[in-house]
């Protein structure tokens, strides 16, 4: 059974890494998520997290979880176990924190669940790997700036290391030119979708988005 957990959770980890742009929601209104999921996905969205002080976000975890079988739908600002196992009970595919968290990461690899964990210091990122989270989520990054972030690939350079914070489709590539192995985008995604206006207005974001990254690949 370990060996299957331990898989589940190394494949949705690489998906992530492959696919290398995360989507946050972060919504103060709970009627707001799906139709902002819907739109999302429609527009190309594969990887996205549901943060815990979203209003029902294990409800909504659950949901999109349903509706949405080729996405993968995690849970955000996960800062302790109980908030952990919520997000478990509810179907979160990977795990994603704020803060270094020893504890968090041994749940969720109990159940073959990936750790995006939060990191920000050198000391940080080297407790993390002790950890064995999965990828490290640097943040705040953008409060840093990218020359911090390309500092810190030099003795963690083969460390998965995915900035979060003042990612925008500015400065996009010049994250993954300091060596980001993903990025996850909030205040451009985190926006309530309640007319074809803002639908469309969103879906081009995102097109941008995934063709930016798509470039990188090429």
């Amino acid at each position: 059974m370990s060996q299957i957990l331990n898989a589940n959770r190394i494949k949705i980890s690489n998906q992530i890494k492959q696919h290398k742009l995360v989507a946050i929601l972060r919504l103060k209104q709970q009627s707001d998520v799906a139709p902002l999921i819907n739109c999302l996905v429609n527009a190309g969205i594969n990887v996205l997290e549901i943060t815990s002080n979203t209003p029902g976000f294990e409800q909504e975890i659950a949901k999109a979880r349903a509706a949405y079988k080729n996405t993968l739908i995690g849970a955000g600002t996960i800062i302790n176990t109980a908030l952990a196992q919520q997000a478990i009970d509810a179907g979160a595919q990977f795990i994603v924190t704020p803060n270094t968290n020893q504890a968090v990461v041994e749940l969720a690899h109990r159940h073959g669940l990936p750790v995006l964990m939060g990191a920000l210091t050198p000391t940080d990122i080297a407790n993390a790997i002790e950890y064995n989270a999965d990828i490290i989520k640097v943040f705040p990054a953008g409060s840093m700036g990218i020359n911090y972030f390309k500092a810190l690939t030099g003795p963690f350079s083969d460390v998965p290391l995915m900035p979060v914070g003042g990612i925008n489709l500015d400065n996009l590539t010049h994250w993954f030119a300091a060596g980001a192995c993903a990025v996850a985008v909030s205040s451009d995604f985190s926006k309530p979708v309640n007319n074809k206006q803002q639908y469309d207005t969103l879906s081009k974001l995102v097109c941008k988005y995934i063709s930016a990254v798509a470039h990188l690949t090429n």
